[in-house]
């Protein structure tokens, strides 16, 4: 049982993601894939920042990284060396997504996650989003940049998530039919989504541990 929470910059999928986690009682994955990746690549947790929205993607910070302390690590479970090159930490992120699935009873936000786990039978695929002003007015309680500033930001971070996406999947990132709910947090609000969210779930036998 896996819930993935796919989301357009500044529509709050982060706090949707875990409003529904506490609700079923699961675990939440976000940025911690991140941190999670880089210990599968032989990093220690402290190198590779805890990701924001406003920095590079994470793949772009982990390869910085490994080229800097040394040219590849070996990762038995891929039976593969990981090179400081996206392809090759994709394919370790992928990893990572999987063992969490596998795991279950898990929120997964971003990361591709509705396309790393396309086949899996018990899965819930939902994607965030809002209108432009609604997303710019809440994005700019963390960005710390003025509407413009966080209406670029915003452009360039959902361009990143939609090239991830098209690249390593040929998938649309925005194609509604990729995902079981598309959900209107400028309509619906935040706690509004999650509860729709951990209605499904629920519906679909899914609860607590």
């Amino acid at each position: 049982m896996v819930i993935t929470i796919s989301r357009q910059y500044g529509a709050g999928g982060s706090e949707v993601a875990r409003l529904v986690a506490t609700s079923l009682g699961w675990a939440v994955l976000d940025n911690e894939i991140v941190e999670r990746v880089a210990q599968r690549a032989g990093l220690a947790p402290d190198i590779v920042a805890r990701e924001d929205e406003a920095a590079p993607t994470f793949v772009e910070r982990l390869a910085r990284a490994l080229a800097a302390s040394s040219q590849e690590y070996v990762v038995p479970e891929l039976g593969v060396a990981v090179r400081p090159e996206e392809p090759d930490l994709v394919r370790l992120t992928e990893l990572v997504v999987r063992e969490a699935a596998a795991a279950g009873r898990v929120v997964l936000v971003g990361r591709a996650a509705p396309a790393v786990l396309r086949t899996a039978a018990e899965a819930l695929h939902v994607k965030v989003v809002a209108p432009r002003a609604f997303r710019i007015q809440l994005a700019q309680q963390t960005s710390g940049r003025d509407a413009r500033g966080t209406e670029q930001l915003m452009d360039e971070t959902d361009a990143r998530r939609a090239r991830y996406t098209r690249d390593h999947y040929t998938r649309d990132w925005d194609d509604p039919s990729h995902y079981h709910m598309v959900l209107n947090t400028g309509w619906l609000g935040l706690e509004g989504a999650a509860a729709l969210v951990v209605a499904q779930a629920r519906a679909l036998g899914w609860g607590p541990p």
